[in-house]
């Protein structure tokens, strides 16, 4: 790996683990969460990233992800182990994000990048896979989605749904069907997982009034039901360990 590009970028973490979501979900990966995020969705996990973090080069980013993917050195059918996912707090935010992203990709590793959808993913490297969210009314931020993105989106992509109650479900199902995001890219339907009493940060949107809580199994329903061309998916990483410990 190239370790000579310049720049720095703000580090909450840095850690290896498994997968817990998109169509990769189960899979090792080397997740980098970058600090900072403009939006305060209602169910937000990870408010721990908001703030807290460490400049890092990208040299030194770089040579810890190669550290912790040491031990793999192998390839499958599907490409080179562990993936390398950006996450956050909102990845793009930081100007020196698409750079990380191109030299990890340089290097060979299958690069993902999770995203709000609330910022513009043209300056990513295409050979990223862009997991990018639109955002739910329950969020809080729905308003704050960006539809010029829905453009640029190709094939390798995916567009995740965070759905935490009924009425997500029927705004989602209609972007689903009247834009035929199917024929897109994958799509996912992720269940919010209800936020434990420590993990609700005071920063975070209230959930709107008259929105009726839907559970995993009337998710699950529902798509069947409707017949959706979708991917149904909980964050796996929560059942395998506590749904509020860090660094997994």
């Amino acid at each position: 790996m190239q370790t000579a590009v310049s720049g720095t970028l703000v580090i909450n973490e840095i850690y290896l683990s498994l997968q817990g979501e998109s169509t990769l979900a189960g899979l090792p990966c080397v997740f980098v969460r970058l600090t900072a995020c403009s939006l305060r969705c209602s169910y937000c996990d990870t408010a721990y990233a908001f703030a807290k973090g460490k400049r890092m080069t990208l040299a030194a980013v770089c040579a810890r992800v190669r550290a912790l993917a040491k031990p793999f050195a192998r390839t499958t059918a599907a490409g080179r182990l562990p993936l390398v996912e950006l996450t956050g707090g909102e990845p793009l935010l930081q100007k020196n994000a698409p750079a990380l992203m191109q030299t990890l990709c340089d290097a060979g590793f299958t690069v993902l990048l999770e995203t709000s959808g609330a910022l513009d993913i043209a300056a990513v490297d295409p050979r990223v896979r862009r997991i990018m969210d639109l955002k739910c009314p329950s969020s809080g931020e729905s308003a704050r989605n960006r539809w010029e993105n829905l453009p640029l989106l190709k094939a390798g992509d995916e567009v995740k749904f965070v759905i935490a109650t009924a009425q997500d479900y029927q705004w989602a199902r209609n972007i689903v069907l009247t834009r035929a995001l199917a024929r897109v890219c994958p799509v996912l339907f992720s269940w919010a997982s209800p936020l434990l009493p420590g993990q609700r940060d005071k920063s975070l949107r209230p959930a709107p009034e008259g929105h009726t809580a839907l559970s995993r199994r009337e998710l699950a329903e529902r798509i069947v039901a409707d017949a959706l061309p979708v991917r149904f998916q909980l964050q796996m990483h929560k059942f395998i360990w506590p749904p509020d410990q860090r660094g997994v």
